[in-house]
C-alpha cells in the first residue's frame, strides 16, 4: 500500500555524492521556503505551507523533536496557572485550540481530567472557582466536561492523598504524545510535498539572487561527522530553530540586531529549563493531579505509560548550551518534596526511574520570575530582497495556530497568502472512518476503532493492538498490510517490538537510531532493560553496516 509522496519520506533520497562548497554551481534543492528546525513549530509551519502548495524544504540538525518538543509535560491545555499572570489572551487562544487538536489526532491525544486539591493557605476557594469558571468559559467546549468540586474523602481520587486534604476541584484538559505529534506533522508535510531532511545542519545562509542560498551538512547519526554537503536556493527562510533561534538569526543568517518593521526593540529569547521525573505508578485511577507548591509553582502528577507517573515541572534559568540540558539533583529533590506534601506515601529521589529536561525558548518579557515568563509567541518578519521570518517563543498547544499565522505571513511575502486548511484537517492516523461507521467523540471513536481492528486481526494480542493503535491510529492498517499472523511480523527484536515496525519507522518516519524509536517514536525504552535497548541499537547498526554502537541514555536510572 504505497503512501502518497513516499519519496519525500526516505532519508536515503538525499544526494549521496560529496558536494563542493561552490556558490556558483546549481543548488541541490530549489524551493519557495526553507524551514530551519524540526521541532513542533518548524514541522507545523512546513506542513501548513506545503498544504498550501508551496515548495518547502525543512532541515533539522538532529532527529525530529530531539530537544524541547519531546521534553514537555505533554499537555494540550489552556494553561490554568497563566490566568494568575493575566495571560487571558494566551489562555483563550490555547483553549480554542484544545478540542480542535484533540479531534485531529485521537490516537496520540486524549482528554484528561485534573484534580486540584484545595490549599486554603495558598489561594481562597472563591478565587479558584473564579479561575475555573473563566477556564470553562473563555472558549467554547463541545465534548470536554466542565469543572466540579469534590469531597476527597468520598472518592477514589482522595485515596493517595494525606487525610488533611478534604476538598478538590476537577477540570478538563488534554494529554499528547509530544514527540509523535512532531513526527506526524512531518509525515503530513512530506505527503503534501515537502522535503524533510533530518540530521542535516544549516551551516550558512546568505542573501542570494532575490532570496537565500543555504549551505547544509548531512551528519552521520552515530558520529555526527559531516557525510555530504548540500545547497538550497530558497525565496524565503523560516527560522524555527527553537532555543537556537537567536544564534540562527544573528550568527548563521548574519542579520544585524536592529529593529524591523518599526519595532522599538529587537526580540530575544530567555532560555528556561523544565525538568521532569518518572516514578512507578503512585495512584490507580485515570485522573491527573495538579498540586500547588509552597513557592506557588504548579507540579503535575500524570498517569504515564501504564505503569508509571510523570511528575513535573521545574522552571530554572538555563545558561548552558541548549542541546545539553540535564536535570540537577536539587530539581529532583524539589519535585519529590513538593509532591510528598500531598501524598500518604512520600516520593523519594531513589524512586526515580527516568528523568528528562528540556530548554524552553521563551520570549523574553523581562519577568524576574522564570515561571512567570510568557508562553506566548511572536513572529518577526522582514520583507524585501531576501525575506525571512523568525519564530520567538510559543507552546505546544498553540503550534497549529502559530503555523497558520506564519504561513499567512510567508504567503504575503511571496505575494499570495493562500487559504487556511489545517483547522479542519486530521493528522496522519487521525481518520478512523475506515473501520468505524460514525465518528462522535475522540475517546469513544478510538475505543470503537480498537474493537473493529481486533475483529479484523484476531491474532493480535491486546497489548500490541493498543500500543499500535495509539501510536499509528488508522495508519496501523498500512503497517498491517499483507500481515495475517504474528509470524509475518518478522523477528522480535525486543519485547513486542518486531522488525516490521522498525522497518516502517525507518522508511516512513525518519528513524535512524535506537533512541529515535525507544524515546521519541515510542517510550518503549522506559519498559526495557539495558540489554533489550542494546538489542534495538544492534539492529540499527546491522541495517547500516556500521559498527555496533553502545546504547546510551544518560537519564535512565536502571
Amino acid at each position: 500500500m504505497p503512501i502518497k509522496g513516499e519519496t519525500s519520506l526516505q532519508p536515503d533520497h538525499t544526494p549521496s555524492r560529496p558536494v563542493p562548497d561552490d556558490h556558483a554551481r546549481e543548488a541541490d534543492y530549489h524551493c519557495d521556503v526553507l524551514v530551519v528546525g524540526g521541532g513542533i513549530n518548524g514541522v507545523g509551519i512546513a506542513r501548513d505551507l506545503a498544504g498550501r502548495g508551496w515548495r518547502v524544504v525543512l532541515c533539522e540538525q538532529d532527529d525530529l523533536a530531539s530537544h524541547t518538543s519531546s521534553s514537555s509535560t505533554k499537555l494540550i491545555h489552556g494553561g490554568l496557572r497563566y490566568l494568575e499572570y493575566g495571560e487571558f489572551s494566551l489562555v483563550r487562544k490555547a483553549l480554542m485550540e484544545r478540542e480542535l487538536l484533540l479531534r485531529s489526532a485521537p490516537h496520540i491525544m486524549w482528554p484528561l481530567r485534573f484534580v486540584l486539591p484545595h490549599d486554603a493557605s495558598m489561594r481562597p476557594a472563591w478565587l479558584i472557582r473564579l479561575g475555573l469558571w473563566l477556564y470553562d468559559n473563555l472558549a467554547p467546549r463541545d465534548f470536554l466536561p466542565g469543572c466540579e468540586t469534590v469531597s476527597l474523602d468520598k472518592t477514589p481520587l482522595g485515596q493517595p492523598l494525606k487525610s488533611g486534604w478534604t476538598k478538590a476541584f476537577v477540570y478538563s484538559d488534554g494529554w499528547v504524545d509530544d514527540a509523535r505529534l512532531v513526527a506526524l506533522c512531518a509525515v503530513d508535510a512530506a505527503e503534501q510535498g515537502a522535503q524533510v531532511l533530518t540530521r542535516t545542519r544549516c551551516e550558512q545562509v546568505k542573501a542570494h539572487a532575490g532570496g537565500w542560498r543555504a549551505g547544509l551538512a548531512r551528519l552521520d547519526p552515530a558520529t555526527q561527522a559531516v557525510t555530504h554537503r548540500l545547497t538550497v536556493q530558497a525565496r524565503v527562510v523560516v527560522n524555527a530553530a527553537g532555543p537556537w533561534a537567536e544564534h540562527m538569526l544573528r550568527g548563521v543568517m548574519a542579520v544585524p540586531a536592529a529593529p524591523t518593521k518599526g519595532k522599538a526593540a529587537q526580540e530575544s529569547l530567555r532560555l528556561v529549563k523544565g525538568s521532569h521525573i518518572v516514578v512507578p505508578r503512585i495512584f490507580d485511577h485515570d485522573h491527573a493531579y495538579i498540586f500547588q507548591g509552597q513557592d506557588k509553582r504548579i507540579i503535575f502528577a500524570i498517569p504515564y505509560e501504564r505503569d508509571f507517573t510523570l511528575i513535573g515541572t521545574t522552571d530554572v534559568e538555563h545558561k548552558g548550551a541548549p542541546g545539553h540540558a540535564q536535570i540537577e539533583p536539587e530539581e529532583i529533590t524539589y519535585l519529590c518534596h513538593e509532591l510528598s506534601r500531598y501524598l500518604k506515601r512520600a516520593v523519594q529521589p531513589s524512586d526515580v526511574v527516568w528523568s528528562y529536561a528540556g530548554v524552553r525558548p521563551l520570549l523574553d518579557d523581562a519577568s524576574g520570575n522564570a515561571a512567570a515568563v510568557t508562553r506566548d509567541y511572536r513572529l518577526q518578519t522582514q520583507s524585501g530582497f531576501s525575506p525571512w521570518l523568525t519564530v520567538w517563543g510559543g507552546k505546544l498547544t498553540t503550534f497549529r495556530l502559530l503555523a497558520q499565522e506564519a504561513a499567512d505571513a510567508v504567503g504575503t511575502m511571496l505575494g499570495d497568502p493562500r487559504h487556511h486548511w489545517t483547522a479542519d484537517a486530521v493528522l496522519p492516523g487521525g481518520a478512523l472512518s475506515e473501520l468505524i461507521e460514525e465518528t462522535r467523540n475522540p475517546q469513544t471513536d478510538m475505543a470503537a476503532f480498537q474493537v473493529s481492528l481486533r475483529k479484523r486481526h484476531p491474532w493480535m494480542d491486546l497489548g500490541l493492538m493498543r500500543r499500535w493503535t495509539r501510536a499509528y491510529g488508522s495508519r496501523v492498517l498500512l503497517l498491517l498490510d499483507g500481515i495475517s499472523s504474528r509470524s509475518d511480523l518478522g523477528a522480535e527484536v525486543a519485547p513486542d517490538l518486531y522488525e516490521v515496525e522498525l522497518h516502517y519507522l525507518k522508511q516512513h518516519e525518519w528513524a535512524m537510531t535506537a533512541d529515535d524509536v525507544l524515546w521519541r517514536r515510542s517510550k518503549l525504552g522506559l519498559h526495557y532493560s539495558v540489554d533489550q535497548r542494546q538489542a534495538v541499537a544492534d539492529w540499527f547498526a546491522a541495517q547500516t553496516g556500521a559498527a555496533t554502537q553502545g546504547y546510551h541514555h544518560s537519564q535512565m536510572s536502571r
